[in-house]
């Protein structure tokens, strides 16, 4: 009797061991012709039993979950939790020696770049920024995807991520910097990058290129440094902002960017003084440049600098006259005066002294409009149609020149 127990109880072991693998064969191949979820049914109903097995049928296992998870490799999906399943699976089947999963693990990799990308493309920052710290997290020596984490994550507004990322490079000492292979296209006569030495120096034995080049990008750590001082200005921590810049200026002393920011916390704290000094050092290092006026003209807007703005913005379209959004910018400055004048306008009472003044006021309101109108018509005559800017310049147009009684021409802006 005890013979035949044991004998039964070792056959019922070996026919659940054949069930196994079998149901991970099957979830093998399910994923070769693209049924996931197939795949998924089938592994779920012996992961429970799968570490009793050998090595072999386990690095199988984890090949075909690996496999179910990442899904088409060509196709890009928002389920990061599904990728990162995926890949930790990968990283147990090279573990037990299976080969396959390395390469199924690049395809993984490539992935969630690309669905990152894609990402970004689709104004999705912060879906884009958690694969790129999923990616960082699967291989802490990807920091690459640990910076980028970081840039879409500010670009999606998440500042206390971005934050958090940039620190950590920052502790790390980043550079972030990278040999760049260059040669000369002979038919284009421009130059070209490689990834590598090697491919490059395939295109100049071909004969197709020439004149090569090899040089090291610039250090990201400036820019690192100079960002986590902006996040602190976007938080309102004045303090470690002001530390952080300090910081940042150390590796790039004439970063405009960095120092406009400098000035507006130099503002907030009413330290006017530092604050002009500050400007006009910034003014000092690219007195030519249009860019930096509009810059400075959007900073003296938020602080109700209106006139101020407005002399920015003019020495910007002055320095580019096609300019556009220093256009609209400058007619949105110039229209800003109007909200006093309509304030007092609703404060006057129906007395003969009242009605004179609403009409002189009603007089600077119509002339304020006037001025803004040649700057909005600027906007009409350099860009295309069906631009942002265009459109906001035309509504903007019809409603003054409604106002202006000019219905003419209100009636002709059709954009």
């Amino acid at each position: 009797m005890k013979k035949s127990i044991i004998t039964i109880g070792l056959a019922f072991l070996t026919v659940g061991a054949f069930a196994q693998k079998k149901e991970i064969k099957n979830a093998l191949k399910a994923t070769e012709a693209g049924k996931y979820s197939e795949a998924k049914n089938l592994l779920q109903s012996v992961e429970s039993m799968v570490e009793t097995e050998k090595d072999k049928v386990k690095a199988d296992f984890y090949l075909a979950k690996g496999n179910a998870f990442m899904g088409d490799p060509k196709a890009t999906t928002d389920n990061t939790s599904e990728l990162v399943m995926a890949a930790k699976a990968y990283k147990k089947a090279i573990d037990l020696g299976e080969k396959d999963a390395e390469q199924k693990l690049a395809l993984l990799k490539a992935k969630m770049i690309n669905s990152a990308v894609e990402d970004q493309k689709a104004s999705k920052f912060s879906e884009g920024s958690k694969k790129l710290i999923a990616l960082y997290e699967l291989d802490k020596s990807d920091t690459l995807s640990l910076y980028n984490a970081a840039s879409l994550a500010v670009a999606g507004k998440d500042y206390d991520k971005a934050l958090e990322y940039y620190l950590q490079l920052d502790e790390m000492g980043y550079e972030g910097t990278s040999t760049i292979y260059t040669a000369v296209n002979k038919e284009t006569n421009e130059v070209e990058s490689f990834a590598n030495k090697n491919q490059r120096d395939i295109y100049l034995k071909s004969g197709s290129h020439i004149k090569p080049e090899t040089k090291q990008s610039e250090s990201r750590r400036p820019e690192i440094i100079k960002n986590i001082a902006l996040i602190y200005v976007e938080q309102g921590n004045q303090e470690k902002a002001m530390t952080a810049i300090a910081k940042a200026k150390e590796e790039s002393p004439n970063d405009t960017a960095l120092l406009l920011s400098e000035a507006d916390i130099y503002h907030k704290m009413d330290k006017m003084d530092k604050y002009s000094e500050t400007v006009e050092r910034v003014l000092e290092i690219e007195p030519n440049n249009p860019v930096l006026y509009y810059n400075l003209g959007v900073s003296s807007m938020s602080m109700g600098a209106t006139q101020k703005a407005i002399n920015y913005y003019k020495q910007a379209i002055k320095l580019d006259p096609d300019f556009t959004n220093a256009y609209v910018n400058l007619a949105s400055a110039i229209l800003d005066q109007e909200k006093p004048i309509v304030e007092e306008m609703n404060k006057l009472g129906m007395s003969d002294a009242d009605t004179r003044k609403y009409n002189k006021l009603q007089e600077q309101r119509l002339e304020l409009y006037k001025k803004a109108v040649p700057y909005l018509e600027k906007v009409l005559e350099k860009e295309e149609k069906g631009t942002g800017l265009r459109q906001q310049a035309t509504q903007t147009l019809k409603q003054i020149y409604s106002l202006l009684g000019e219905t003419q021409k209100a009636k002709a802006l059709q954009d």
